[in-house]
Order: structure tokens, then C-alpha cells, then sequence
């Protein structure tokens, strides 16, 4: 079993560039994606101190200054947000001492994106890292498409640290019994994993907060809670729509797909990789995975949101479209190994339910042949950075 393997992450350059200009760098991102340990790859130099420690928690809520005064050659703080008052206190060191640096990072967004905004504008650039990306793992390309869906990317499966099998039952339920109890006081935890459950059974789909309060036996304002408790814990993300500031009739609701298609996978209760040839989420888990590479190719640069949906009244819709220097990137997904011409029926009309220019269009599946030059282009799903 392989053990203390580095696996680079391309969010590397990001973050040393961002260290010349801004005296903290913060990482958010989900539970165990190696935000601590890419910082700390980052900044060797920087003395780690972690929040999950009771002791060091302690000293830093009884003493902030001195905690924070405890080397001046930087400090890499992980888990901020469990003492999310010491921003404030390094707010007022970087002030006075610009050449003191900070490293933080922080596995939830709810207080610390608010905390690090207020408190530390200007002065701290904020980069989400999600589980590792296909581009990340060019180097490998021995598993099968229904492996990657259910081994899913958590470095600590892809470095064969742990099993899918055993590592993704123990996060939903540490999620659970930590994240959901402590910060968001949910008393019924079974009608939350309920709820966790149907929106895996949901990838794909415009989400209807109506319909899963009926069928949990909530009312719409605790499932819109709940919701926004499952995106700043980086468990679900919602695709926006696309649409122009033109009167067109398009869908205005996002659609729901999760961080990592192998914790959907758990949840899905799919216990073995063939069992997802006769499953009939898989497309929707492939999906899944494709929306989540164009996600990641973006936040890995540091740039936010630009993915998006199309959908109008008509029922016209392209899975994915990626808006960069004023032009689209449009993309079919088909989970399918065999291409078949009716894949591009919707690329080759968005023209006509667009006016942004179109700077490229691909089908990207999940076969052998390519065809990355056509007007359409022809792309199995590993190389999909390449039109990116």
C-alpha cells in the first residue's frame, strides 16, 4: 500500500504567486481534499499549527498574540475556522509588519469566508481546492470509467491510502456527527442523511426544494437550509443557468450535482464498480464528474464560478457551458463508449438560442476515438483539459 506520496496538485503556481502579493494565503475546501498538506508543500519554511489540536486551540483563544507571535518566519494554521478570532488578531499584525506571512486553510465556508472578507480584505487571497481533478492524474490511466466514478478523487483513495469502500462511509459519517451537529444544531440527523440520500438520487436534475421537503417531511425553508449547509460544506454543488440579459425564456433554478462522484456513489449505495454498469445513474455520475473537472480546471486557477447550464422553456439544453474572455466553451456529456451523431444535435443549434460567440464545442464521452480538431470536437473524458 502506497504511503507519504505527494501528489502535486496544479493549484501550486497559484499559491506561490498569490504569497508574493498578499502577506496570508487561505485555502478552503472540503474535508481531506489536501489543503494542508499542499500548503504545506507549498511553504516548507512555515511552522505548521494545526486547530484540531485541544491544547493549541486552547492557547490560541487564551492568547491569540502570542500564539501568533510564536515564529515570525511564517504560519500555516489549519483548521482556522475552529478559532475563527484569530483573523482578526493577524489582521492587525500584516498591518503592522507587512513582511510577516500566514497560511491558512479552513475545511468549511460558513464563518471563515465571512471572517476572512471582512477582516483580512486586501490583504489574503482566498482559493478553494476540491478533490483532485483528471488533469492532476494525466500521468494515470489505467482505471475504468466506472472506477473513477466509484473510487471517486480524494487524495487519500487516489494515493491508496484507503479504499473507497471504507473511506467514504467514515466521511459521511464524521460529517454528520462533527460538521452537521456543531455548526448547524440539525436534531434529526437520520431526516438529514434522508436528505443527503435523495439529492444523490437527484445528480443532473434542476433541484426542487418543494418536492424533497415532501418527500423527507420537512417544510421548503428547512430543505433551503439544509441546502446551503450541504454547499459550504463543499458536499454538493449547484450548476447556475446560463442566461443573457435577452428576452428569452430560460430556466432560472441550478442544477444539483456533488463535490466528488464517489461519495454520490456511497450515498447511491453502489458497493462495487461493475455494479455501475447496470445503475441507472451512472451517465448522471459521469456527468457529475465532468461538470466537477470543468469546476476544478477553473478554481485550480484561481478564477470563480463561469460554469454553467443551458436550458430554455423549449427544452433545448447543453450540458455545460464555460464562459471565459467574453466566448463559450459549450460541451455534450455522454457517458456512452460508442459516439453516435445524435450527440451533437444540441451543439450544432446553440447558435440560435445564443448570442455570446461560441468559441468551441465538443463531445466529450467516454470511447477511444478522438476527433479534437473537427468543428464539433470528439473528446474521451481524460483528455478533457485539452479544450479547456
Amino acid at each position: 500500500m502506497a504511503t507519504n506520496i505527494y501528489l502535486s496538485r496544479a493549484m501550486e503556481p497559484l499559491l506561490l504567486e498569490a504569497s508574493q502579493y498578499f502577506p496570508v494565503v487561505s485555502v478552503t475546501g472540503p474535508r481531506q481534499s489536501g489543503k494542508s498538506t499542499l500548503l504545506k508543500h507549498c511553504f516548507p519554511s512555515y511552522k505548521y499549527v494545526s486547530m484540531k489540536d485541544v491544547h493549541l486551540r486552547e492557547y490560541a483563544l487564551q492568547d491569540p498574540i502570542a500564539f501568533l507571535n510564536q515564529t515570525t518566519e511564517g504560519l500555516l494554521i489549519d483548521e482556522v475556522q475552529k478559532v475563527p478570532q484569530l483573523v482578526e488578531y493577524i489582521q492587525g499584525i500584516v498591518d503592522a509588519d507587512s513582511s510577516r506571512k500566514f497560511a491558512l486553510t479552513g475545511s468549511s465556508n460558513f464563518e471563515l469566508l465571512k471572517s476572512l472578507t471582512e477582516s483580512l480584505a486586501g490583504r489574503t487571497g482566498i482559493y478553494e481546492l476540491l478533490p483532485m481533478s483528471l488533469e492532476e492524474l494525466k500521468d494515470e490511466h489505467s482505471l475504468s470509467v466506472n472506477q473513477r466514478l466509484y473510487n471517486g478523487f480524494y487524495p487519500a483513495v487516489i494515493a491508496q491510502k484507503n479504499k473507497a469502500a471504507l473511506y467514504y462511509p467514515a466521511y459521511i459519517r464524521t460529517y454528520l456527527e462533527k460538521d452537521v451537529r456543531d455548526l448547524l444544531q440539525v436534531q434529526n440527523q437520520m431526516l438529514f442523511l434522508k436528505f443527503i440520500k435523495l439529492c444523490a438520487g437527484r445528480i443532473g436534475s434542476i433541484f426542487n426544494a418543494s418536492q424533497i421537503a415532501n418527500e423527507v417531511g420537512v417544510d421548503s425553508k428547512t430543505i433551503a437550509h439544509w441546502l446551503s449547509v450541504l454547499q459550504a460544506s463543499y458536499i454538493i454543488y449547484l450548476l447556475p443557468p446560463y442566461f443573457e440579459n435577452i428576452s428569452k425564456r430560460v430556466v432560472k433554478s441550478p442544477k444539483l450535482y456533488f463535490t466528488d462522484p464517489g461519495l454520490a456513489c456511497y450515498l447511491l449505495d453502489i458497493e462495487m464498480p461493475n455494479q455501475l454498469d447496470h445503475d441507472k445513474m451512472r451517465g448522471a455520475l459521469f456527468e457529475n464528474m465532468i461538470v466537477m473537472e470543468c469546476v476544478k480546471h477553473r478554481m485550480n486557477q484561481g478564477k470563480e464560478g463561469g460554469v454553467f447550464f443551458y436550458r430554455d422553456s423549449n427544452q433545448n439544453e447543453v450540458d455545460i457551458l464555460i464562459k471565459q474572455s467574453g466566448q463559450l466553451i459549450a460541451l455534450e456529456v455522454k457517458s456512452a463508449m460508442t459516439y453516435n451523431p445524435s450527440f451533437a444535435s444540441s451543439l450544432l443549434k446553440l447558435p440560435q438560442w445564443t448570442d455570446t460567440p461560441i468559441a468551441k464545442r465538443a463531445v466529450v464521452y467516454s470511447g477511444d476515438f478522438e476527433n479534437p480538431m473537427g468543428d464539433i470536437a470528439l473528446i474521451n473524458y481524460e483528455h478533457l483539459a485539452s479544450i479547456l
